[in-house]
C-alpha cells in the first residue's frame, strides 16, 4: 500500500483470543489521527480446490477439517448438500433428530467455549485490566466456580457430539441420505442426567452477559456499533431454526429485503467480491451492490431476523432482548454476547427436549432417491450462516465446491467495527495495551474463525509496531 509520506502505520499481529490468525493495520496521519483501519486475513484456505476429484461421500468428513472447534457445522452443511446429490429431500425422523441433536450440542459447546474462555476475561476484569490476569487462567483463579461451569458446559456439548457422531471432534455420524447410528438408551440416560443442570447453568451465564450489557449500555451503544442489515435462516413461520430453514434478510429498520429464499437459489441474492488486502472474500446482496449490500450474520443477526424462538425460556429472553430496542433491530456489536448466550440456553432446551424423543432410538436411518449433479447445503453455524455448494459428476467426483463460511459474511462488519473503535479510541493518543485490546474486543464480539481452523488460546504472542513512512520504528509494544 502507498500512503502519504506523513502517514504512520500501526500493526496488530496476530489478533489474540480468536480462532485462526489475522492482523490489524491502522494508518495514522501526521496528527496521529486514524485515517484507515483494516482486518487482514493472512491465512489461505484451499479446501474448495483440494476437495475436487474426491468422491462425494468423502466431502462431509473432509471439509470438517477446516475447523477444530466447529467441525459439526461443516460436517452437516456438506452432508445436507450431499443428501440432495443422492436424491433425498426428506430424512427419516430418526436421522433428522439425531442430526439436530448433534448440531445443538455443537452450538452449545462452541458458544460456551467462546464466552467463558475467550470473552469473559474482558467482561469480568475490564478492557484495561493487566493482561497477566485478563485471560482464562485469571478467570479460573478469581472466579473458580464460573471457570468450572464453563469447562463442564463445553464438556457436555462435546459428549452430545460424541454420542451422535461417534467422536467429539471430526465425527462421521452424518452420511449422504441419513446417519450411521442412532442414540442408544445408555447414551440417552448418560446425557439426560446432566441436561437440567445445563439449562440452569445456561441461564446463569446468560445473566452475566445480559447484566454486563445493561450496566455498560451507555458506552456499548457506540462501541464498534453501526446500523446494518442482518441475515439468517428462519423456519416456515419465521421462527429461529439453527439446523434448517430458508434465508431471510432484514435491513437496519427491520424491513425484509428478502424472505423464505430457497437455499438452492442463494446465488440469486448473494455474491462475493475479492479485495487485494485479504484472503477472505466480501459477500454482499446483489440488489444493493457491494457498497450498501453488506450484512451481519450470527447470534445478533439471528435474534434480529427471527420472529420467535420455539423454546420457552429462550423465547422469554428474546422478548427482553427485543424490548431493549423497542422491537427494532439491535445494532450494538457487543450485544452479540447477550444474543449468543440466549442461543446457548435455546440449545440446552432443545437438547433436553430431543433426549426425551423416542425417535432417537429408531432403526430407520437412511432414505434414498435419484441422483442429482448439483446441490447447496445451508446451516446456522455458531458464528452464523454457513453455505456449502457442490457439483458432482457422473463418476461421483466433486467437480466444484464453494464454501461461504460465517466469518466471511461478517468480513465487512468486522472491518467497520475495527475502524470505528480505532478512530474513537486510538486517534491522537499514546498507544497502550488496553487501547489496543479494544480493537481486539470489537473483533471478538463476532467470535470470528479467521481461518476456520482452531481456537487460538493461551499465551499467543502479539507484537505491535508503529513505523514512520520510511520504515523507521517509532514505538513498539509486545505481549505474550
Amino acid at each position: 500500500m502507498n500512503h502519504e509520506n506523513t502517514s504512520q502505520r500501526i500493526v496488530i499481529e496476530p489478533v489474540t483470543r480468536v480462532e485462526g490468525h489475522g492482523k490489524v493495520t491502522i494508518l495514522l496521519d501526521e496528527e496521529r489521527k486514524v485515517q484507515q483501519a483494516r482486518l487482514h486475513i493472512v491465512e489461505f484456505r484451499g479446501f474448495e480446490r483440494f476437495i475436487q476429484g474426491r468422491p462425494y461421500w468423502e466431502a462431509p468428513v473432509l471439509v470438517q477439517r477446516l475447523c477444530g472447534i466447529c467441525p459439526v457445522s461443516h460436517h452437516l452443511a456438506a452432508v445436507k448438500a450431499m443428501d440432495l446429490i443422492v436424491g433425498v429431500d426428506r430424512l427419516t425422523p430418526t436421522a433428522e433428530k439425531m442430526r439436530r441433536l448433534m448440531h445443538y450440542g455443537q452450538t452449545f459447546q462452541s458458544h460456551s467455549l467462546h464466552f467463558f474462555h475467550l470473552v469473559s476475561p474482558d467482561l469480568l476484569f475490564g478492557f484495561d485490566a493487566d493482561p497477566v490476569i485478563r485471560n482464562v487462567i485469571g478467570v479460573a483463579k478469581s472466579f473458580p466456580e464460573l471457570a468450572v461451569q464453563g469447562v463442564m458446559m463445553r464438556k457436555f456439548g462435546q459428549e452430545v457430539i460424541r454420542c451422535t457422531s461417534g467422536k467429539k471432534i471430526h465425527g462421521t455420524g452424518a452420511i449422504p441420505g441419513g446417519i450411521n447410528k442412532n442414540l442408544s438408551l445408555k447414551e440417552r440416560e448418560f446425557l439426560r442426567a446432566d441436561a437440567d443442570k445445563m439449562v440452569a447453568w445456561s441461564q446463569a451465564a446468560l445473566k452475566i452477559a445480559k447484566d454486563y450489557t445493561a450496566e455498560h449500555l451507555a458506552t456499548l451503544k457506540d462501541f464498534g456499533s453501526f446500523d446494518s442489515s442482518h441475515m439468517s435462516l428462519v423456519g416456515p413461520e419465521g421462527e429461529m431454526d439453527l439446523y434448517d430453514g430458508r434465508l431471510r434478510c432484514i435491513d437496519a429498520d427491520g424491513v425484509k429485503i428478502f424472505d423464505q429464499v430457497d437455499n438452492q437459489r442463494y446465488m440469486d441474492h448473494i455474491t462475493e467480491e475479492v479485495r487485494s488486502w485479504s484472503y477472505m472474500k466480501f459477500p454482499f446482496i446483489k440488489s444493493l451492490g457491494p457498497d450498501k449490500g453488506w450484512y451481519r450474520v450470527g447470534p445478533l443477526a439471528r435474534l434480529n431476523a427471527c420472529d420467535r424462538i420455539d423454546t420457552p425460556l429462550a423465547e422469554d429472553e428474546r422478548r427482553e432482548f427485543a424490548a431493549l430496542t423497542g422491537g427494532q433491530p439491535n445494532q450494538i456489536s457487543m450485544a452479540y454476547h447477550w444474543a449468543r448466550m440466549i442461543e446457548t440456553l435455546h440449545s440446552a432446551e432443545k437438547i433436553r427436549e430431543l433426549l426425551d424423543d423416542p425417535d432417537l432410538q429408531g432403526s430407520e436411518l437412511m432414505a434414498h432417491g435419484e441422483r442429482r449433479e448439483e446441490a447447496v447445503g445451508i446451516i446456522e453455524a455458531p458464528r452464523g450462516t454457513l453455505i456449502h455448494h457442490y457439483r458432482v459428476n457422473e463418476d461421483d467426483q466433486v467437480t466444484m465446491a464453494n464454501l461461504i463460511v460465517s466469518t466471511t459474511h461478517n468480513n465487512t462488519p468486522m472491518n467497520l467495527a475495527v475502524e470505528k473503535v480505532a478512530k474513537d479510541h486510538l486517534s491522537g493518543v499514546e498507544i497502550t495495551e488496553g487501547l489496543l485490546n479494544r480493537v481486539e474486543v470489537a473483533i471478538r464480539a463476532y467470535d470470528p474463525c479467521l481461518s476456520c481452523a482452531t481456537h487460538a488460546m493461551g499465551q499467543m504472542p502479539l507484537s505491535l509496531q508503529l513505523m514512520d513512512h520510511e520504515g523507521r520504528l517509532l514505538d513498539e509494544r509486545k505481549k505474550g
